[in-house]
């Protein structure tokens, strides 16, 4: 019988917790160069995770903060003011901050993919000796929820790579895309070019599997270590990304890690799932609305990790 993965657990969420659960992983960074893959938040968000919390783990792992920008009109879209609201957020004064597609993107292999024919990620992210995928778990508007597993395929995608996972491998016209958004005309429920290129939504979630996987076959293949952690807090329906969220719907759960992605989100969905605090369905709504659960199916089948997995609680 195979071994389950590991999902450690706390309910404090503070610095030194954070640092405790990392140490738990029992995975040594010790020189070497680290990325820490966070959303730093679009302007006018205050959900993300914050300077504060994350700053003794940062510095911990001497490690530099990364990013890469968006593939939608706001305050991320563009370097210069990415990095504008990623000073104002704070983060610069903690630790180094890399915007890695800022000086160009690179293309790495999908293997077993449906609909990506490679994952196209941020340039600087190949000059890291480790990562850890530090996941602020939450709603999301078209995933239905974000964990580790987005952070790790969009989070690591350029702008154009966020474009390609987005039309589950059909475009990386950058433009064309940000003009899906735009008001429709003429009373359509959607302009034209979202029709063109969105795909049906299980398309977008198995894409983002693939794109993550992409990013862990590639490490393992480098001999980069990835670790993942979970914080369980600010429990909006709406993603890092929105300006303007939608308040958190329940009371913060914790901080979760393993060495497995797929079993650190399955664990988390779990937490929200049988969690008895009053805004549990309104989350859960969310997730079922897009399907959310899906990737977490899709990146088990492609063998990213385990949907069985063993909690451990530190408290």
């Amino acid at each position: 019988m195979n071994e389950k993965s590991k999902v450690y657990f706390t309910k404090e969420i503070t610095p030194a917790s954070l640092v405790k659960i990392y140490e738990q992983l029992n995975v040594p960074l010790d020189g070497k160069k680290v990325a820490v893959k966070i959303s730093t938040g679009e302007a006018g968000n205050t959900n993300y995770l914050k300077p504060e919390l994350i700053k003794d783990l940062v510095e911990k792992v001497n490690g530099t903060i990364v990013e890469c920008n968006t593939a939608y009109q706001g305050a991320r879209q563009e370097t210069a003011a990415h990095r504008q609201t990623i000073e104002d957020h704070g983060f610069t004064k903690i630790a180094n901050v890399d915007i890695m597609d800022a000086d160009g993107e690179i293309e790495i292999p999908v293997e077993g993919g449906k609909h990506l024919a490679v994952d196209i990620i941020g340039k600087n992210f190949a000059g890291y000796d480790a990562m850890i995928n530090l996941a602020h778990f939450k709603g999301h508007p078209m995933g239905g929820f974000g964990g580790a597993l987005k952070n790790q395929s969009i989070g690591i995608a350029s702008s154009v790579g966020k474009v390609y996972i987005h039309t589950a491998g059909k475009s990386r016209d950058l433009e064309k895309f940000l003009h899906c958004f735009d008001e429709p005309e003429d009373g359509a429920e959607m302009r034209p070019e979202a029709v063109e290129l969105l795909p049906p939504q299980d398309d977008f979630l198995e894409s983002m599997a693939e794109a993550a996987k992409a990013v862990a076959d590639y490490c393992v293949a480098e001999h980069k270590p990835i670790l993942y952690i979970n914080v369980i807090n600010n429990l909006s329906v709406d993603c890092d990304c929105v300006a303007e969220p939608e308040a958190p719907c329940m009371n913060d759960i914790g901080i979760a890690a393993s060495l497995d992605p797929v079993a650190l989100d399955q664990a988390c969905i779990d937490m929200v799932y049988n969690s008895t605090d009053p805004g549990r369905d309104h989350f859960v709504e969310r997730v079922e609305q897009q399907n959310g659960r899906h990737i977490i199916e899709t990146a088990a089948a492609l063998g990213l990790g385990s949907r069985d997995y063993e909690l451990i609680n530190l408290d």
